[in-house]
């Protein structure tokens, strides 16, 4: 079991690749502390785990907020008595997010608010329950965007993500001497319910597709699969990095006939 005797936190965990991530990190040994703003997901992805005799606890939080955050720290520790892995995973794409010009205040805010604040306050809440376990592995879902910007206008959404990969590199500048490795993951296009909900035909999905040289769309347990190599002491050399599992989407844009 490659995370045996760990503590791990991931936000998002009701669905797509926090759900994926968190069955997989338990069935490696870890205790799985599944967060998410959906009382629902987020007690299956625990209810699944423990069925299957592993070890979670479900904690609620809005991860925009600080005291949510703090919270949720405070319960990795309360019950499994330390934090080993944090995985900075919850994020949202809105509906209405567009170019500069069509985008509102509101919804670059509340993006902003998801994809980079909430990754500030695990961090901020994360680190020094790493510091206090010796050292561990901090991941944050950036994304193929935050590389080579969208095709289709999402501004809030590629921003938020540029943030994250920044925010990355500097905690891992900061903490490398801690024993403390940050990376950023960086998925290509998905076939998540997301994505789905925007490539809602099969003319849009193959109008994507064309860019992506395996020609298909990743799935959330090829993420999980990544996401376990940053966890584990296998990337133990492996800080500040731009961890792509994109299909090649970033080193193509145009797949050849």
């Amino acid at each position: 079991m490659r995370l045996k005797d760990k503590t791990a936190l991931i936000t998002g965990a009701g669905s797509g690749i926090g759900w994926q991530t968190a069955q997989l990190f338990a069935r490696e040994g870890a205790s799985v502390v599944a967060v998410d703003i959906n009382d629902n997901t987020g007690m299956a992805c625990v209810a699944e785990i423990n069925d299957s005799g592993g070890s979670a606890l479900y904690v609620r939080a809005d991860v925009s907020r600080a005291v949510d955050c703090y919270n949720m720290i405070a319960a990795a520790e309360a019950n499994f008595g330390k934090l080993d892995i944090l995985f900075n995973n919850a994020g949202i794409s809105h509906a209405e997010d567009d170019d500069a010009v069509n985008t509102s205040e509101a919804v670059w805010d509340l993006t902003m608010s998801v994809n980079v604040k909430s990754v500030f306050l695990g961090c901020k809440y994360g680190i020094p329950a790493l510091q206090r376990a010796g050292g561990g592995s901090v991941i944050n879902t950036a994304s193929f965007v935050a590389v080579l910007g969208a095709a289709t206008p999402q501004l809030a959404y590629t921003a938020s993500k540029g943030a994250v990969l920044a925010m990355s590199r500097e905690l891992a500048a900061v903490h490398a001497r801690e024993n403390i490795r940050v990376n950023a993951l960086c998925p290509g296009p998905l076939r998540t319910e997301l994505l789905m909900k925007y490539l809602d035909t099969e003319e849009k999905r193959q109008r994507r597709l064309v860019h992506i040289p395996m020609g298909r769309f990743g799935e959330a347990d090829e993420i999980a699969k990544a996401a376990l190599y940053l966890a584990s002491d296998e990337s133990s050399f492996v800080t500040g990095s731009t961890f792509l599992v994109d299909g090649g989407i970033t080193a193509a844009y145009v797949t050849p006939e």
